[in-house]
């Protein structure tokens, strides 16, 4: 746990700017650690393992609970009922389930919808076309709040090419007049801010080595 750290980003980050400690994969300890600190908002990828700490956690009201994971669709109806927050809804199938769910559920989550902005196997996310060509659709949707978009750049890119993509993405969600941006983790983080993110997904550098 580098506490330090934790504290030298949070006076660092502009007041515009949300920090979203990424707790997947830490202990309930370290969470009740920085949530003593003023930190509130805890963001988890795995629903089983996150909902076990919200079942011990359950005294800590303040908290918000915040899923950042690949949505699996046999765990829609899970996550709905147990996170306010979801930040990865990567296609529009899922979200139309989403709003389903809510509105069986009489849940309203506050929903970012994840979009891939490069050529990366291994992330998932709207076409931004599909994403434009969609819109007036996507805003009829029941029972969610689209608040937003997220998303998660490929590892190993420089500055310039983190900036470039953090841009996109903040220029789109303006074309759609969306107000926030999640993107940006423990190692762009700084470019995510100096692009226009208001969330930042922190993990391992507030945290320390996650265990295995």
């Amino acid at each position: 746990m580098n506490i330090s750290n934790y504290l030298k980003i949070k006076n660092l980050i502009p007041s515009t700017v949300n920090l979203l400690a990424v707790s997947k994969g830490f202990k309930i300890q370290e969470i009740q650690i920085i949530n003593n600190l003023g930190q509130n908002d805890f963001g988890e990828s795995k629903f089983q393992e996150g909902f076990q700490k919200q079942l011990i956690l359950k005294d800590l009201e303040e908290i918000n609970w915040h899923f950042i994971g690949r949505i699996q669709s046999n765990k829609i109806r899970k996550i709905v009922q147990n996170f306010k927050y979801i930040h990865s809804v990567d296609s529009y199938e899922k979200l139309e389930k989403i709003s389903n769910v809510s509105l069986e559920e009489m849940k309203n989550p506050s929903i970012m919808l994840q979009v891939k902005l490069s050529k990366d196997p291994n992330k998932a996310g709207f076409d931004p076309k599909l994403l434009i060509d969609k819109w007036l659709e996507i805003k009829e949707f029941k029972n969610v709040s689209i608040t937003g978009l997220m998303t998660i750049n490929p590892k190993g890119l420089s500055s310039h090419e983190n900036t470039a993509l953090f841009k996109k993405c903040r220029s789109l969600a303006d074309s759609l007049k969306l107000p926030d941006c999640s993107m940006g983790m423990s190692e762009d983080w700084e470019e995510a801010i100096d692009s226009g993110a208001t969330w930042i997904r922190l993990g391992s550098i507030i945290f320390g080595n996650r265990i295995k």
